[in-house]
């Protein structure tokens, strides 16, 4: 079993700021890549930003120049800093990890989601 836990979620007007972040544990062999997605009423999920075991890093398009993912390897956890905020960045963020937990099992978890609003 994995457990993604996430926190950080909330109300911001506007322009302001919030940072998510994201423990994972339990059985985990190995972390090919952490991420954020993300899913608005009536919307289809979609990637907000990705970092792999690497420290690659792959944001969608609608975030870059603005969000900012970070990973810690050794702890499983990934931040996500979210600047200059929008009320089209409401939605329901999840955490994702794709990885092994063992040497042939393949994961690909998800957290709860917390929820993000933009709002004056």
């Amino acid at each position: 079993q994995v457990q993604l836990v996430e926190s950080g979620g909330g109300l911001v007007q506007p322009g302001g700021s919030l940072r998510l972040s994201c423990a994972a544990s339990g059985s985990i062999f190995r972390v090919v890549a952490m991420g954020w997605f993300r899913q608005a009423p009536g919307k289809e999920r979609e990637l907000v930003a990705q970092v792999t075991a690497g420290q690659s890093t792959n944001y969608g398009d609608a975030v870059k120049g603005r969000f900012t993912i970070s990973r810690l390897n050794a702890k499983n956890t990934v931040d996500l800093q979210m600047n200059n905020l929008q009320p089209e960045d409401t939605a329901v963020y999840y955490c994702n990890l794709r990885g092994y937990s063992d040497v042939v099992t393949t994961l690909d978890e998800w957290g709860q989601g917390t929820l993000v609003t933009i709002s004056s």
